[in-house]
């Protein structure tokens, strides 16, 4: 007997054109088994749910009406995206999502003709779209460029910047907003969606520019300028888009995203006109359609497997404490004894683990919104007046504030105290989630304390000494994930600055660790032991300033000196390095090997994989121990590079 397809309609959409081909009273069947096929991959996979759930209409409605992938597409953050994978040729491998080999969680250019601008980081799209359109007329073409950000991308400088620049140069661009939370706009409905439609037909805009042309004719400047006014202004009043009025933008809505006959008259007015720079407000529920989201706190924001009939996720017990609920109880912890503790977050509460700090200290906890920038800035303000704030942002989204950390913080010498999750490789994420480059970009800055948790009872002592440093700027990295399973201690006790530890003592091979890989060099002197090569093993703590006596006596006293770190080069291998030569140390025949991420991003895969691959896992540590000695593991000498 043959079972009938649950998805009839999908199973004959291979690639947009395909969707094009079906009638508009077809598409909500359309949205309908897009939204099953999203919910049944990801319940395999894991990965962010509701975003995805909350565009299907949206997403079904952008690629009838608009010919990608010759008319661009940019989604912000790409988290929501599935869909649109599902839509675009990678339905047959929507089940390998973030899975090592399989489809990336975000959007990619190396995977698809339809994803033409890379993302995971929030409030690129417009930008990135700008600058597409732009491309686009220089070379006099004609197709469409549609940005869509969701209202907390938009809470990031960035977007309006572009907004700015787009609205100055008045380039024919789309922009999408997807509100699904903030409330920004009156309730939608009939009345709402009537507007937005008149508003984005051709008529309307043929009155506009009548009624600008009238303008000009004004005897005087000041009743030119009152007579726009009047009319933005109105239409603002019935909108709520006066703000994107403002920085010159159409604004259009708000219209219901889940609604595809609201939906497709007002896409189609809006590609099909030629002024310039248009924002489409659409407002969707997050999680929509799928009851457990809708019901969830977060809208199944991020799920790991889980079972589609009952929502459950199958979430496995820890054999240790997660590294962010370590660092959120030992700050809490810290904040009782001390009023000064302040704690910043850039949208990320649950995700840094201050969600917990929140609800003990809810008036000194501070969500600043994808806002990276402006929240180390308003923690070198609060510095100033004696406060102790942490700004706890993940290692790759610090990034994002570079120049804040370097002119606001640093050259200020404020004792601002960053505290960086997401230290090292970080698994289905990938490469731009990955903490690769913060002991680089920020060892190079003077006055700067670097520290790295080996494990999470490390972490707690170095919660314990960030509160206490407090003449200069410090830094904590942390990995994603569970601790290690040490004993914890009741409480932190600050470490001296600069000064590292040695866990076992051996006489020819010395591995210096910084960060949580210190498990790995464990396992690896265990195995260089059994092939007779005695090794010791030595936690650096800190990066800067660098225990050089430690280190010294680590070069004195063996005959291979290995650095091993959860980085990329120009971090703390490389401050090693240079202590040594500025020693004289590397006159004397030392053989040191400095063990950093290798110059590649490493694609999505488990932790343990990625490690594998990147070539800092205990069995690359004890290669790379006899490659120094120039021998392999059977103990034949091998001749050198």
């Amino acid at each position: 007997m043959t079972v009938s397809s649950k998805t009839p309609l999908l199973d004959q959409i291979k690639t947009p054109d395909d969707l094009r081909r079906l009638q508009p009273d077809q598409l909500q069947q359309v949205a309908d088994e897009l939204r099953r096929e999203t919910i049944d991959a990801v319940a395999v996979t894991g990965g962010h749910l509701g975003a995805g759930l909350g565009v299907i209409e949206l997403t079904v409605a952008l690629h009838y009406v608009f010919n990608t992938p010759a008319d661009r597409l940019v989604w912000d953050v790409g988290h929501q995206a599935y869909p649109h994978k599902i839509l675009t040729g990678r339905r047959d491998r929507i089940r390998t999502l973030r899975q090592g080999g399989g489809l990336s969680g975000f959007t990619k250019r190396a995977e698809s003709e339809y994803d033409p601008f890379g993302a995971a980081h929030s409030s690129t799209s417009i930008s990135a779209s700008l600058g597409m359109a732009v491309a686009r007329d220089l070379q006099g073409k004609h197709n469409n460029v549609i940005a869509v950000i969701g209202d907390g991308a938009m809470s990031a400088g960035m977007a309006y910047e572009a907004m700015n620049n787009a609205g100055a140069m008045n380039s024919r661009l789309i922009v999408v907003l997807n509100d699904n939370d903030m409330s920004i706009a009156p309730p939608v409905g009939a009345l709402s969606a009537y507007l937005a439609r008149r508003v984005s037909g051709r008529g309307y805009h043929r009155m506009r520019k009548f009624l600008h042309q009238i303008a000009k004719r004004m005897p005087t400047k000041m009743l030119e300028q009152r007579a726009l006014a009047m009319e933005e202004y109105a239409r603002g009043l019935v909108t709520g888009g006066t703000l994107f009025d403002e920085l010159g933008f159409f604004y259009v809505g708000p219209i219901d995203g889940h609604n595809i006959d609201h939906l497709l008259p007002v896409l189609q007015n809006v590609r099909d006109a030629r002024n310039g720079p248009v924002l489409v407000h659409v407002v969707t529920q997050k999680g929509k359609g799928y009851l457990p989201a809708e019901n969830s706190a977060d809208k199944y924001h991020g799920v790991v497997k889980f079972d589609v009939a009952t929502g459950a996720q199958q979430k496995s017990k820890a054999s240790a404490p997660a590294y962010t609920k370590v660092f959120a109880e030992s700050l809490i912890k810290e904040a009782r004894k001390d009023d000064k503790i302040v704690a910043i977050t850039a949208a990320m509460p649950s995700g840094t683990g201050l969600d917990l700090f929140q609800k003990e200290f809810p008036k000194r906890c501070f969500d600043v919104g994808i806002a990276e920038q402006h929240g180390v800035t308003f923690a070198a303000g609060l510095a100033t007046e004696g406060f102790k704030p942490f700004a706890t942002i993940y290692s790759t989204f610090l990034q994002r504030a570079y120049d804040q950390v370097v002119h606001d913080v640093a050259i200020q010498r404020l004792p601002v105290r960053f505290a960086m999750d997401r230290a090292g490789l970080v698994g289905a994420d990938g490469p731009t989630h990955a903490g690769s480059f913060d002991v680089a970009y920020l060892g190079c800055l003077p006055g700067f304390i670097l520290m790295a948790a080996a494990d999470e009872a490390e972490l707690v002592h170095m919660v314990s000494t960030a509160v206490a440093i407090d003449d200069r700027p410090s830094a904590l990295r942390y990995p994603r994930g569970e601790g290690i399973g040490v004993p914890m201690p009741a409480e932190g006790k600050p470490l001296e600055i600069g000064k590292g530890r040695i866990l076992r003592e051996g006489t020819k091979v010395a591995l210096f660790s910084y960060g949580a890989r210190l498990a790995e060099c464990l396992k690896a002197a265990d195995e260089l032991a059994t092939y007779g090569l005695s090794t010791t093993v030595a936690d650096a703590r800190f990066a800067k300033p660098l225990d050089v006596d430690l280190l010294l006596r680590l070069a004195r006293e063996h005959e291979v000196l290995l650095t091993i770190e959860e980085g990329s080069i120009g971090g703390f291998g490389s401050f090693v390095l240079q202590s040594l030569a500025d020693h004289g140390v590397l006159d004397r025949g030392l053989k040191v090997r400095a063990m950093v991420l290798p110059d590649i991003f490493i694609d999505q895969d488990s932790p343990n994989a990625m490690y594998a691959k990147a070539g800092l896992d205990g069995k690359s540590i004890v290669r790379k121990a006899f490659e120094a000695l120039g021998q392999n593991m059977s103990g034949e000498v091998v001749k050198l590079a």
